[in-house]
């Protein structure tokens, strides 16, 4: 089972809607989602599914349909696993941003706070979405001491070298927005992966894998 920290409900129901009924009951099979809980004998499926059922599916579908990659070489739908760091606790009407990163690679996820497990509220008390470019660049500007000029992979570079809260180990699935390279502080070339998450969840770190 997974301990999520953050699913994105906006995501999940704009592309649980969009599965073909049909697809949509071979898929739960293959995600072995219990299919009295789907009521797949009636004409509407869809009805009973619980978040969780919804994102397996929505998961499993993305898998079989979109080639999903890993983080470091992202396609449009990638996941991954590293140490996140995660901004965005406080105000569950803002935006939140989460970042880590792998070698030669920076993750920067990009999200609405209110999706956060923890800062539920209700959603028409929510004035807009934060999962787009756009909602990233109004935080940069904001942020105190920011440089001019640069461009938006140094940009969101900057932003995640300057975050001090403690990390936590994560995995994800995200869709990404923008994949650029930028020069880090240690002088390092580095690739930058922004993305929107679909899903973040706590994870045990594989300490088979290379620092």
């Amino acid at each position: 089972m997974r301990y999520y920290l953050y699913v994105s409900g906006t995501k999940l129901d704009m592309l649980y809607e969009q599965i073909p009924p049909k697809l949509l009951k071979r898929i739960a099979v293959e995600a072995k989602v219990d299919l009295k809980v789907l009521s797949v004998a009636v004409q509407s499926p869809r009805a009973d599914a619980t978040t969780y059922d919804r994102l397996d599916i929505v998961e499993a579908y993305l898998e079989r349909e979109f080639d999903v990659s890993w983080m470091t070489e992202p396609r449009p739908w990638f996941r991954g696993d590293l140490e996140l760091r995660i901004a965005g606790y406080g105000s569950p009407e803002g935006p939140t941003f989460m970042t880590g990163r792998d070698g030669d690679t920076v993750i920067a996820l990009i999200g609405s706070a209110h999706h956060l497990l923890g800062q539920r509220t209700a959603p028409e008390t929510i004035q807009a979405s934060y999962s787009m470019l756009p909602s990233l660049f109004r935080l940069l500007d904001d942020t105190p001491g920011r440089a001019h000029g640069q461009d938006a992979a140094h940009q969101v570079l900057d932003f995640a070298e300057a975050l001090s809260e403690p990390p936590v180990y994560g995995e994800f699935l995200a869709r990404r927005l923008l994949h650029g390279t930028a020069t880090g502080r240690d002088g390092r070339q580095v690739d930058i992966v922004v993305g929107t998450p679909l899903y973040v969840a706590m994870a045990d770190e594989d300490t088979r894998r290379e620092a």
